[in-house]
């Protein structure tokens, strides 16, 4: 894919200097042919091309995300009641080196691209907006008229 791009900006760059140094081009007329014969037609097939890729990173991504957060919820909290009736005062190691992983799997889920289905999801569900209000915006508005 990237052979055929590369190849199509060569292309286009010859039919640009040609243009920039015939007798009856000017170098205005290679920019415009550079940019509407190459990037412009190129950047556009290039990022129709990359979206599967696009759509596979953010299932991937999706996956990872709620396989953490399945993780994390199925992994039991160690309670405060049996944190306090443990005879050593001071922190296990095992205690304290959990607690920056819960810190990072509870932040996991939101740092994660939200679904695009469940956004207009919620769009369709939310509460319709409120209407304006009837209070006047000027005095010209809140005097009566008269059709005289």
């Amino acid at each position: 894919m990237y052979l055929v791009a590369i190849a199509w900006m060569y292309v286009v760059l010859l039919m640009a200097a040609a243009e920039a140094t015939s007798p009856q081009g000017t170098v205005l007329g290679a920019v415009f042919t550079f940019v509407l014969y190459g990037a412009l037609p190129l950047s556009i097939v290039m990022y129709l091309l990359g979206t599967p890729g696009r759509r596979a990173a953010r299932r991937q991504a999706d996956a990872a995300a709620r396989a953490s957060a399945t993780t994390t919820a199925t992994t039991p909290a160690s309670s405060p009641a049996s944190e306090a009736s443990s005879t050593s005062t001071s922190p296990s190691p095992s205690a304290a080196a959990s607690a920056p992983a819960m810190e990072s799997a509870i932040a996991a889920p939101s740092d994660a691209p939200p679904d695009s289905d469940q956004s207009i999801d919620d769009a369709a569900t939310a509460a319709p907006a409120e209407p304006p209000s009837s209070t006047p915006s000027s005095p010209a508005d809140a005097a009566p008229r008269r059709d005289d």
